[in-house]
C-alpha cells in the first residue's frame, strides 16, 4: 500500500514554513524586485527560523530532517518569493557535498555556522564551456606540495556574491579525466566574485561569475577522494539540485493558481465574475491538474531518498515536469488576468519572468529528457 499523506510533524512543518514565508519574506518581495539584491533581513530571518538547518545533522547544529521537509520548505517559500526559494535551495546544494563527503574536520568547521545561517553557501560547477556537460569545464588544479593551485572561471553561479563557503569543481590540468571538489572560504586569497548577472526574473536572487587565479587550497579542503570529485558534485546536483528546483517550481505553480482564483472571483465581466466562464474554469482546472501531478512526482522522489535510496532519476522526471508546468502555469495566469497580467503591480507578471529562469536551473528540460531516456534504456 502506498501512503501519500504527510506525518503530523511534516504537516506542522509545512504550516510553520508557510507562516514564515508570509510573515518574514512577503514584505521584502517588492524591495528585492526593485534592487535585484538578496535581502539581508530575509537571510537573517531564514537563519533564525532554522530554515538553513533542515538537512544538516543534529550533531553539527542542524535539525537532521529529510529531503521531504526540505522540499516542503522550498515549495512554501517559493510560493511567496521564487528568488528566496532559489537562494535557499542552492544554499542546500552547497552544503550537501560537505555533509556527504566532507571529513569530520570540515564538517565541524563549516556546518554549525551554516546551520545557524551565519554563513551562506553555494556550489560552483557551471562554466561557459561546461554546464550541462560538466566534463567540459576548463577550471583546473595542480598539486604543489600539500596544496592544490586552482585557476579558472565559473559562470551563472547562484549566491555568487553572498556565499561565504563555496564547493568548487575543477579538473587535473595534466589528466582531464580526473576531477577534484574543494571547499573554499571567502577569506582565501586567489579568488573573487566578479560580474553580476541581471536576470529577467528571480531578481532578488544573486547570480554571477567567480574567478580563480593561483588560488592555493590546502589538501584538507578536498571533498571525497582525489580525482573523483565529479561524483561529489554531480551526486549533489542530482539529489539536491533537481529536488530543490522541483520545490521552486511547485511553489510558483501554487502562487499562479491562487492568484488566478482570486482574480477570477473578483473580475466582473458581463455582469458576473469571470470565474463563471467555462473557459476560465478550464484554465484553472489545468493549473490544478499540473500542480497535483507535480507534487506527486516530487514528493515521491523525496520519499525514496528519505528511505536511503538514490532518486536522481525520479527527481529528473519531477524536475522536467514541474519546471515545464510552472511556465505553462505562469502563461495561463497572465492569460486569465488579461491586460492586467501585463502590469507589474500584478504578481503574475513577476511569475512569468521567474518561470523562465526556473527552467534551465540545475539542468535544462532537454538534459532531463536525456537522463530519463538513459534510465529507461538501462
Amino acid at each position: 500500500m502506498i501512503d501519500f499523506t504527510f506525518t503530523e510533524e511534516q504537516e506542522m512543518f509545512r504550516k510553520a514554513a508557510r507562516e514564515f514565508a508570509e510573515t518574514q519574506v512577503a514584505s521584502y518581495v517588492d524591495e528585492m524586485e526593485k534592487t535585484g539584491e538578496v535581502s539581508d533581513a530575509v537571510v537573517k530571518a531564514l537563519g533564525e527560523a532554522e530554515m538553513m538547518a533542515i538537512t544538516i545533522p543534529e550533531e553539527y547544529g542542524g535539525l537532521g530532517l529529510g529531503y521531504t521537509e526540505r522540499l516542503i520548505a522550498v515549495e512554501e517559500i517559493s510560493r511567496v518569493s521564487v528568488a528566496t526559494g532559489m537562494m535557499l535551495q542552492v544554499f542546500a546544494l552547497g552544503i550537501e557535498p560537505i555533509v556527504k563527503f566532507g571529513s569530520e574536520e570540515l564538517k565541524k568547521k563549516y556546518l554549525p555556522g551554516l546551520a545557524r545561517g551565519e554563513r551562506l553557501s553555494t556550489t560552483a560547477v557551471t562554466e561557459a564551456t561546461g554546464g550541462s556537460d560538466p566534463t567540459g569545464i576548463r577550471s583546473s588544479y595542480k598539486k604543489e606540495g600539500d596544496d592544490f593551485i586552482l585557476n579558472g572561471r565559473k559562470c551563472f553561479i547562484t549566491n555568487s556574491h553572498i556565499a561565504d563557503t563555496i564547493t568548487v569543481l575543477a579538473k587535473d590540468e595534466e589528466n582531464p579525466k580526473a576531477f577534484c571538489a574543494f571547499v573554499l572560504d571567502k577569506d582565501m586569497d586567489g579568488w573573487k566574485a566578479t560580474h553580476k548577472e541581471h536576470k529577467v526574473g528571480m531578481r532578488g536572487c544573486n547570480t554571477g561569475e567567480l574567478a580563480f587565479e593561483n588560488c592555493r587550497i590546502p589538501a584538507t579542503q578536498m571533498l571525497g577522494e582525489e580525482g573523483k570529485g565529479l561524483r561529489v558534485t554531480m551526486a549533489a546536483i542530482g539529489d539536491v539540485g533537481r529536488g530543490g528546483m522541483v520545490g521552486v517550481a511547485l511553489g510558483l505553480q501554487t502562487a499562479c493558481l491562487e492568484e488566478s482564483i482570486k482574480f477570477a472571483n473578483e473580475r466582473i465581466l458581463y455582469g458576473k465574475p469571470i470565474a463563471a466562464l467555462q473557459t476560465i474554469q478550464n484554465k484553472l482546472a489545468d493549473l490544478k491538474i499540473d500542480l497535483e501531478a507535480g507534487q506527486l512526482l516530487g514528493y515521491r522522489a523525496a520519499a525514496i531518498q528519505d528511505k536511503g535510496q538514490r532518486s536522481s532519476n525520479e527527481f529528473a522526471v519531477a524536475k522536467y515536469y514541474t519546471t515545464e508546468a510552472c511556465q505553462r502555469a505562469a502563461k495561463m495566469a497572465v492569460d486569465i488576468h488579461g491586460g492586467y497580467g501585463c502590469m507589474e503591480e500584478y504578481a503574475v507578471s513577476r511569475f512569468l519572468r521567474d518561470s523562465y529562469v526556473v527552467g534551465p536551473s540545475a539542468g535544462t528540460s532537454d538534459i532531463m529528457k536525456v537522463i530519463i531516456g538513459r534510465w529507461v534504456l538501462s
